[in-house]
């Protein structure tokens, strides 16, 4: 692991990145050693050689400094916010590589129209499912916690010194992000479900895949699921809360980085069987047409699409009932 200075040594990210807003630079060098390997691994992923790794690198540190310093950003999930900044700026570089060989005359012409960005269709079609809904609800503190845990497979002492708290302390946070995640799954599936049996079936997921439901109930929602392909599907993300943040989320802050990132990390196991079908999916859209719909990613002060949390969606700080 790389070295933290010593003054910072026992701060969370959240206080490095509240210390880095107030002007401290030695803030800024200790998240940028404890995130920049990760950094680097990414960038490898998405880059031809170790000299583009490095520019890529180089630029995502400082889009998020100037980012931080303007009072937008992460919070406390500062290794995501990074990754897809960096994700951001790999696919705003292909385009421009592309765009350096139309001639004068037809960037002339249609300048404004090369300009735009171009959208992603895999990774678009990614933010709407349900995974994707669903983690953006969660309040930052438990996006973070899920992110090191759960996509990164970071064992809980690793993680510790990230959110400021003790391994147990992890332990106890990720297992309420995870309960947390279940429900909010349950909110975005009942707020696009109309059918009353779906609905009845639904309410009572929870408590299923956790076997705290009476032995009529449990009857009901198996002989439900048997016949209703959607709710088994729900069933299915709901009892593997860490495959569909590695299939659904991970592609999210990744891209086309996804399989050997999460592969070089040597995180959770079946973590790279989970995202394979997701991320070739945000591969060939990052192949075909290489520019991400958030365009340069930290200007706008959001990470996976949408506005308001870090990963955008309605996540929030680092609190509003998240716990410490």
């Amino acid at each position: 692991m790389a070295t933290v200075p010593a003054d910072f040594e026992a701060s969370s990210d959240a206080e490095l990145i509240t210390a880095v807003r107030r002007g401290s630079p030695s803030a800024y060098g200790s998240l940028y050693q404890r995130h920049v390997g990760a950094a680097y691994n990414l960038a490898r992923q998405l880059t031809g050689s170790s000299a583009e790794a490095d520019d890529l690198v180089s630029e995502a540190f400082a889009k998020v400094l100037d980012t931080l310093r303007g009072g937008r950003g992460p919070e406390s999930a500062f290794r995501a916010y990074l990754l897809t900044v960096l994700r951001h700026a790999a696919y705003d570089k292909a385009r421009r590589d592309r765009r350096v060989e139309l001639s004068d005359d037809i960037e002339s012409v249609s300048g404004t129209a090369a300009a735009q960005p171009f959208a992603d269709p895999a990774l678009e079609g990614l933010e709407r499912s349900l995974a994707a809904q669903a983690f953006a609800r969660l309040p930052e503190r438990w996006q973070a916690v899920l992110w090191h845990t759960e996509v990164e497979g970071q064992p809980a002492a690793e993680v510790a010194p990230l959110l400021g708290l003790t391994p147990n302390g992890v332990a106890a946070l990720a297992y309420r992000a995870r309960e947390g995640l279940r429900r909010a799954y349950l909110q975005v599936h009942l707020a696009e479900t109309t059918d009353s049996r779906c609905r009845a079936t639904a309410e009572r997921l929870g408590a299923w895949t956790r076997s705290g439901l009476a032995r009529r109930e449990r009857a009901q929602v198996e002989a439900h699921l048997d016949e209703c392909a959607r709710c088994r599907a729900l069933a299915a993300e709901l009892a593997d809360v860490n495959g569909a943040m590695r299939g659904f989320v991970a592609p999210l802050v990744l891209g086309a980085g996804t399989l050997g990132y999460i592969a070089a990390t040597g995180g959770a196991e079946g973590g790279v069987a989970a995202a394979a079908t997701a991320a070739a999916a945000a591969g060939a859209a990052a192949s075909g047409a290489a520019g991400s719909a958030g365009g340069a990613g930290a200007g706008s002060g959001t990470s996976l699409g949408g506005a308001g949390g870090t990963f955008g969606g309605g996540g929030t700080a680092a609190g509003s009932g998240a716990g410490g």
